[in-house]
């Protein structure tokens, strides 16, 4: 049912216009003709993470955005679009491969959304090499260059001659393919030749692959010509030396290929007997898995190509793809770092959190004494806000408890400080997520270092992953047990602080401290509490949580007409939460929404979501944030958590949302919300279709949300100096609002 067929649907509708008193506690009634299941109604996921990075491409074909970021943006989408292949379309072969003809709520079966995926890939690509070719000649107005081999001066080539000889020649393993050396085997996203040769004046043709040896420490891809930068790939200056590898033979051709294999690989969790050596397991198993994707040069010969695509068991027509120009354009991460400062995004620095910033005292009393403090990163340092709580928790004596989940993270602070609170003679139980995807074998690794330092490490709930992102500790204060807490959206990873958007809530609040209490002991123990008191903890109460709160949203509409629900996350994907956002809207309650990539839910659909919108927000950090709000007939509730709107997150992972009770955290979290509902520069708006329509500012010189946010958080840290950050606080926040006025009555 598309959109014209719906408002056909309602305008044959004799009873859906009904007469209604107008008094303003009153709320048009509407039928339940419209089935809410229909499928049209529903977006798909794997397209409109697509969409997503659609977005970030034309960051990097904005000329607003500097140069250098722009090469960045560009990397950034093909490792992107790299881990798509791995995990949205291997997920998609493998439940082919498994006879799945079920559609998803969208209507789509595994097959249907393979092929729309993988046209809508090729037309992404063709635009990738679009903006590719644009960024090059721009980049060469500043004397940066990607050149061929062959286009250098001879003592330029002969002086790389030497340098391959020297580096790169020592690393190379030609391996032939002939019946007695059968077809090599292929590592995951790495660089290969297709090398055709044969003896002088032979006739019979010889077949060899040749790795590219790319690595971050010993051969980049990109090689700087003479300390300039000028580059050449590695793979042209091998193909111009291979008569180094292949003495005395005569080359008849030579071309690139990639392939991507499938990273979701999933033992039998139920027999394994230990998740350490499952998981262990499983990233062995990931080496060897299944190929769904191949990059092939388009001057490949055709032969060569189908004799791939056979021997990797793959659908020539379906899998292969031609790249032109660079392939694997992640690595323009090293372009993207030269250092030309003018030609990059202004340095950001994070401030730190106001009421730290100029208060050297113990952490705890600061937060006992002044209430829960809310931390945006990157805006507020994580160094001296997250990393200063949990270094306070390790030296403190009178600490006796620290509890941690660790999804993602880095070596530093946060695992310096677990590790010297363990020393202290602390009691330290850390839950280690060894299933964060791609971040698997560094989690194992640290797993093992915390065990040896006497850390308690536990790996969770079997079956579930914990994704929530928590820091609980016990303190005695005066003659009590005092429980205290840090609450966030993101990870504990120092680097991830500086690029992602994230928030996190330090307190001491009774209530939430015994429920995270109840929580780590479902978490190292068994059995999960029926409910809490404050939280909202997946896989038990979060779902069903916020469905009642949307269902009492519209009751309250009904009374009142002044329903709100307004919701900032990475992801809708769940069904059963877009059907109830759906309920809302058709009830009238205003549903408005800051999803950064997938989406379901379609906004402005005549007699269904036309109370609703959806607004994208891509800037120079990753939106990561996650908040819930809803007006609940006056007594307003805020919520920040880890988790995402999807069914994964919600029925399959240990997450927790918070409520934010404090009125001065609530002004912060509307003034962030405001902000990017009246963003004019880097927010986009979904059509009812799906489509995203980028805000274009009557202000060329006009800041998006984040720009605005990084000064917000400098403003609010040189008020406080002054003890003035309240009043500056208020005067944003009512900036903001009329803002958003004006805008909504344009």
């Amino acid at each position: 049912m598309n959109k014209n067929e719906i408002q056909q649907a309602i305008d044959e509708d004799s009873d859906f216009v009904q007469d209604v008193d107008p008094g303003p506690g009153t709320a048009p009634s509407i039928p339940d003709e419209i089935d809410l299941g229909d499928p049209s109604l529903y977006l798909n996921r794997e397209l409109t993470w697509l969409a997503f990075n659609r977005r970030v491409l034309n960051e990097a074909d904005d000329s607003r955005t500097p140069l250098l970021e722009r090469v960045k943006f560009l990397a950034i989408v093909s490792n992107n679009l790299d881990e798509f292949f791995m995990k949205r379309i291997g997920g998609l072969k493998q439940q082919i491969a498994a006879g799945v003809h079920t559609p998803s709520v969208d209507g789509r079966t595994p097959a249907q959304q393979l092929k729309e995926c993988q046209a809508a890939v090729r037309e992404f690509q063709t635009e990738m090499q679009r903006i590719y070719s644009i960024l090059m000649s721009e980049l060469a107005q500043h004397d940066i260059r990607i050149v061929l081999h062959d286009d250098l001066p001879p003592d330029a080539r002969e002086r790389l001659r030497d340098y391959f000889r020297a580096n790169i020649f020592p690393m190379l393993t030609p391996l032939a393919m002939d019946p007695a050396h059968p077809f090599p085997f292929i590592s995951n996203l790495t660089l290969n030749l297709l090398v055709t040769l044969r003896f002088p004046g032979g006739s019979e043709v010889y077949m060899a692959r040749v790795k590219v040896p790319v690595s971050k420490d010993v051969s980049r891809r990109l090689i700087a010509i003479d300390g300039t930068t000028t580059f050449v790939t590695l793979e042209d200056l091998m193909v111009k030396n291979l008569d180094m590898l292949f003495p005395g033979m005569e080359i008849d051709s030579c071309a690139l290929f990639r392939i991507t294999r499938n990273a979701i690989v999933e033992p039998d969790a139920e027999a394994a007997n230990d998740l350490l050596e499952m998981i262990e397991t499983e990233l062995r198993e990931r080496h060897f898995a299944p190929i769904v994707r191949l990059e092939v040069q388009p001057g490949m010969e055709r032969i060569h190509r189908g004799m791939l695509a056979a021997e990797l068991g793959l659908n020539e027509d379906e899998d292969v793809f031609e790249v032109e120009g660079m392939m694997g354009l992640r690595d323009l991460f090293e372009v993207a770092g030269i250092e030309k400062p003018e030609l990059h995004d202004k340095t950001h620095r994070a401030v730190d959190h106001p009421l730290l910033a100029n208060d050297r005292r113990n952490i705890f009393h600061i937060i006992r004494e002044n209430g829960p403090l809310l931390l945006q990163h990157p805006y507020q340092a994580f160094s001296t806000s997250v990393e200063r709580f949990l270094r306070t928790a390790a030296e403190d004596p009178k600490v006796l408890a620290i509890k941690m989940t660790l999804y993602r993270t880095s070596a530093g602070p946060i695992l310096d400080s677990l590790m010297q609170a363990a020393r202290n003679g602390k009691q330290v139980a850390v839950l280690v997520e060894l299933k964060a995807r791609f971040d698997e074998a560094a989690n194992i690794v640290w797993a093992r270092r915390l065990e040896a330092e006497g850390i308690h490490v536990n790996y969770g709930v079997m079956g579930l992953k914990t994704h929530s992102k928590l820091i609980f500790v016990v303190r005695r204060d005066y003659s009590q047990l005092r429980r205290y807490y840090h609450i966030g959206t993101g990870n504990y990873h120092s680097g991830t602080a500086k690029l992602y958007t994230d928030l996190g809530m330090l307190g001491c609040d009774e209530d939430i401290g015994q429920d995270l209490t109840e929580l780590f002991n479902y978490l190292t123990g068994y059995s999960p509490p029926p409910s809490y008191r404050k939280i909202l903890a997946a896989p038990y109460t979060l779902k069903r949580g916020i469905i009642e709160k949307i269902n009492r949203e519209i009751e309250h509409h009904k009374r009142h007409g002044d329903g709100l629900i307004q919701m900032k996350m990475n992801a809708l994907e769940d069904a059963e939460i877009t059907r109830a956002l759906y309920k809302a809207s058709r009830a009238g309650v205003k549903v408005d929404l800051i999803i950064r990539d997938t989406c379901r839910y379609r906004p402005g659909l005549p007699g269904i979501s036309e109370t609703g919108r959806v607004v994208s927000i891509v800037g120079r950090f990753l939106e990561h944030a996650r908040i819930m709000y809803f007006r609940n007939g006056g007594a307003e509730e805020y919520y920040i958590g880890s988790a995402d709107m999807m069914g994964r997150n919600l029925d399959s992972r240990v997450e927790v949302h918070a409520p934010v009770e404090n009125p001065e955290l609530r002004q912060e979290l509307r003034l962030i919300l405001d902000v990017q509902f009246a963003d004019t520069r880097s927010a986009w708006d979904m059509d009812s279709d799906g489509n995203y329509t980028q805000r274009i500012p009557e202000d060329e010189n006009a800041k998006g949300a984040q720009e605005t946010l990084i000064g917000v958080a400098e403003k609010r840290l040189a008020a406080a100096a002054k003890h003035k950050e309240k009043k500056v606080r208020s005067k944003l926040l009512s900036h903001f609002q009329w803002r958003l006025r004006e805008k909504n009555l344009k």
